[in-house]
């Protein structure tokens, strides 16, 4: 099968070293289903590391006059460069160990968002660092950061997430792709990005991985979306005494919970949606959301959650 996967966060680290050590691990699942024949395009959140890369210049441009704040779009394209470039040599060396072909390249990726986007106006996205609500009044004030408290985890700086409409170099991907070679591609979501005439403008907002994973494999025309985190299963009532696991998910329940808010904006709820955006309407089509290590297994309907299309 052609699988898009999306790793979480869980499944890169909060540093560069502590990244490459952790990476190591996270392409041992992608090697296996890439062992058992399947072609795997994957893709990657940045939200911890392109808060670092703006936090960092943002620092420096006040030590040093001479070093400017970094825009936003270029700070994700450098996520994307150095997540990618850690991903690619890891699973190279998992492939080679393998006695596998170590055909894996990364694309730097743009993606095309809508200026009208309403996303512009009320900012989402979490990036960046967990803050207590004390730390996080402060930045709003100091910094003029927009801080939402995160999942009961703390608060986080959030950012436009706007919807992804078009992937600017889906040609060169699927080129790839039928070469043989494993795509690290929309890092990040992809570098947002306005056309006007011949020129793309980046623009500062981060788009959600999800949904640009989502897009992704609709336009490469993939059997199955794969979506990875730090849980095994989508469940109601997450956290709770009464917690309630979900391994079958029809895309018609899925709308209902939706619908009734089971699921946090900033955790399932952009997992869901862009689920159902990949398999509505589509039978032959089915997305999974499951842990890191249980990749092969979720693929094989073993465990996780599949979402499947259902009127």
């Amino acid at each position: 099968m052609r699988i898009v996967v999306a790793l979480g966060g869980n499944a890169l680290g909060n540093t560069p070293e502590e990244q490459k050590q952790l990476v190591k691990q996270t392409v041992k699942p992608l090697a296996d289903l890439i062992a058992s024949g399947h072609e795997v395009i994957i893709t990657h959140g940045n939200g911890p590391q392109v808060g670092m890369i703006f936090s960092a210049f943002q620092t420096a441009s006040k030590t040093d006059s001479h070093l400017p704040e970094m825009p936003f779009p270029e700070c994700g394209a450098m996520s994307q460069g150095y997540i990618g470039y850690h991903l690619q040599n890891a699973l190279r060396t998992e492939l080679l160990n393998r006695n596998m072909k170590p055909d894996v390249a990364s694309i730097v990726t743009q993606v095309e968002v809508a200026v009208e986007d309403p996303a512009f106006q009320n900012p989402t996205k979490p990036i960046g660092a967990f803050y207590s609500e004390k730390e996080a009044q402060t930045l709003s004030k100091t910094q003029n950061y927009v801080m939402k408290e995160d999942a009961g985890r703390g608060y986080r700086r959030v950012v436009p997430s706007p919807k992804p409409q078009a992937i600017i170099e889906i040609e060169g991907i699927k080129m790839l792709v039928a070469s043989g070679y494993t795509v690290i591609t929309v890092g990040g979501g992809g570098i947002p990005v306005v056309q006007k005439d011949n020129e793309l403008y980046g623009v500062p907002a981060v788009i959600d991985k999800d949904h640009a994973s989502s897009l992704l494999a609709t336009l490469i025309e993939a059997d199955r979306l794969i979506i990875l985190t730090s849980v095994p299963y989508v469940a109601l009532k997450y956290g709770t005494k009464d917690q309630v696991n979900l391994t079958h998910l029809s895309t018609k329940d899925a709308k209902n919970f939706l619908q009734e808010g089971h699921f946090q904006s900033g955790s399932m709820k952009p997992k869901i949606e862009a689920a159902l955006a990949f398999v509505d309407h589509s039978p032959n089509r089915k997305a999974i959301i499951a842990s890191l290590q249980e990749a092969k297994d979720a693929i094989e309907e073993k465990t996780g959650t599949l979402i499947y299309y259902k009127e």
